[in-house]
């Protein structure tokens, strides 16, 4: 789950971190309070959507005056903001946070992640703070610093020495870096974070380290937990059709092809998904129904696939073991029934029942296309969809 900074903040700030002062309004009402809450004499208004770029798409402004922070802040309400994580289509800005300025010394970069190798938190950090990480990973790696946390530990003072000397820390900031450093691992560690990151961290003229930007990412799975960070949840900024896939506990994730994608097991969705790609197709999802998925929830399924008006075709690929066969026959019977299919469907399905499911489609007097092989069901579901593409042309 993702947040926007300004809640990002409030988070940090719970546990220490050091933050710029600001407030965020929702409407053109709540613009005047919110500026008139910050001191200047040097305003920052940031338009709160869930991409990265917002500067350089025009959603991050500074402003020396009142007036000039209102004005501003009421033009960005409703404007549609595009970044190079957004797509063309941009993103509509209902929430725009009002924040101090500050005198910038220097911009450093600071983040906390799970390492999916060692399963251990780690911190990286580099003095090439207020651009993006992966850009700087790509141009100078040398300047990135990477450190493993044994999580039986926690941060340790010579994790922080490390951190501070390879970012070339003046001494007098030892003690105040250590504290942001160490309430930082601490929020990411107890809010079940799956990303933390400061950018730019900034070292004040005045000598201070604040956290000018942050981003959080929440590991799903641990929110029953959290009911304080559930509540921050933004729908508006969420994929409808994702939104309503969990509510039938679905995962599913919308892509850019065009051949709709059911499956049961991630590591069984991705093998599906690579050899579309395989037979020169390319998915419109990802879509795992889990191991104990109803009729109801594969009708549920189909509903979300098609949803999408790029769906040319779907291929459904089922490996009976805690799911049967049988099962999957009955949903996608129904699916059919209740729905009505109007692009291609082909179903290779093997496992538990295999026969008995097989039997079913083949009876039940649908349109569905059956594939004896996963390579077969590929190549069959690249074609439909391609003919389909071509007759609606």
């Amino acid at each position: 789950m993702n947040i926007h900074e300004y809640q990002a903040k409030q988070v940090l700030a719970s546990f220490g971190v050091p933050v710029p002062k600001g407030k965020v309004a929702c409407s053109i009402e709540q613009v005047d309070e919110a500026v008139s809450s910050v001191s200047g004499p040097v305003w920052v208004v940031k338009a709160q959507i869930h991409s990265g770029g917002r500067g350089k798409g025009g959603g991050v402004k500074v402003v020396h005056s009142v007036s000039e922070a209102e004005s501003l802040a009421r033009k960005m309400l409703g404007m549609s903001l595009v970044t190079d994580q957004t797509g063309p289509e941009g993103k509509t800005v209902a929430r725009v946070y009002i924040e101090e300025g500050c005198e910038i010394s220097r911009e450093l970069y600071f983040g906390l992640l799970i390492d999916r190798e060692t399963g251990w938190p780690t911190i990286m950090a580099s003095t090439e703070g207020g651009v993006e990480i992966e850009a700087v990973a790509k141009s100078s790696p040398e300047r990135i610093l990477t450190i493993a946390i044994d999580p039986t530990i926690g941060l340790q003072p010579f994790h922080v020495r490390k951190l501070a000397f390879g970012l070339g820390l003046e001494p007098s900031l030892l003690r105040e870096f250590g504290e942001l450093a160490t309430h930082a691992y601490h929020a990411f560690i107890e809010c079940d974070a799956s990303l933390l990151e400061i950018n730019p961290l900034v070292v004040t003229v005045d000598n201070r380290i604040v956290a000018l930007d942050a981003k959080m990412n929440f590991d799903d799975n641990a929110l029953f937990r959290h009911q304080e960070i559930e509540e921050l949840r933004d729908e508006s900024e969420e994929d409808e059709a994702e939104r309503a896939a969990a509510k039938q506990q679905l995962n599913y994730i919308r892509l850019n092809g065009n051949i709709g994608c059911l499956v049961n097991g991630a590591g069984l969705a991705m093998a599906t998904m690579d050899i579309i790609k395989l037979y020169g197709g390319e998915p419109a999802n990802f879509l795992d129904v889990g191991g104990g998925a109803t009729a109801e929830r594969v009708t549920a399924a189909f509903k979300i696939i098609l949803a999408d008006q790029n769906v040319d075709a779907i291929l459904v690929n089922i490996f009976g073991g805690i799911m049967r066969c049988d099962v999957i026959a009955e949903g996608i019977i129904a699916a059919a029934r209740e729905i009505k299919f109007q692009v291609p469907l082909v179903v290779r399905l093997e496992g538990t029942n295999v026969a008995s499911g097989q039997k079913m489609l083949s009876e039940s007097g649908l349109a569905i296309i059956a594939a004896e092989t996963l390579g077969d069901a590929a190549e069959r579901v690249v074609a439909e969809a391609r003919e389909k593409a071509r007759l609606d042309t």
